[in-house]
């Protein structure tokens, strides 16, 4: 498969960045950005099965990947919820697919946020993982407006093989993830 712009990116200016900043001795400890995993939930699919169907071929037209259903744990009577009902949809992004969905996401989707002034900083977990939400999927280009029933949210956590937020940050900052000034 041919490499993308990010992914090219990395391999030259951003590897190098690092490496300097850092001062690492090994190019094995240059952290990379090792998956793209994207999460929605659907409470509200137990009472209508169409809600699921819809948000799945909405996250397939996004990611380019078909979602894994996820199924509740353990039942809970206040949510109405039994145990291995269907309650979300989660999307494991790698390899091109990964670069290609972050160069859409960072370049396309973030700027069409409306009142969009960065991301937030202080969204790292302590190991370098970077996680947030979106409130609609409108801001993805594939999704057409007309055909959306029910705006959804979702989590979206970028997972990196760096050991502590800063080079994390620095990372995701080189990827170009626009951060908040």
């Amino acid at each position: 498969m041919a490499n993308t712009r990010l992914e090219q990116a990395y391999k030259n200016e951003i590897f190098k960045a690092l490496m300097e900043k850092f001062g690492y001795k090994n190019p094995m400890q240059v952290p990379k950005l090792e998956k793209i995993t994207l999460n929605i939930g659907l409470g509200e699919a137990k009472e209508n099965s169409k809600l699921m169907d819809t948000a799945i071929e909405e996250l397939k037209l996004i990611t380019g990947q078909k979602p894994v259903v996820t199924k509740a744990k353990k039942s809970i009577a206040n949510f109405k919820v039994r145990e291995g009902m269907a309650v979300g949809l989660k999307v494991t992004l790698r390899g091109d697919n990964m670069y290609v969905f972050a160069d859409k996401f960072f370049n396309i989707a973030l700027p069409r946020v409306r009142d969009f002034k960065g991301v937030n900083k202080n969204s790292f977990d302590g190991r370098g993982n970077y996680s947030m939400g979106i409130k609609e999927q409108l801001i993805f280009p594939e999704i057409v407006y007309d055909d959306v029933d029910l705006v959804k949210g979702m989590n979206i956590v970028f997972t990196t093989t760096a050991k502590t937020d800063e080079e994390a940050l620095e990372l995701l900052k080189l990827l170009g993830l626009p951060f908040e000034k």
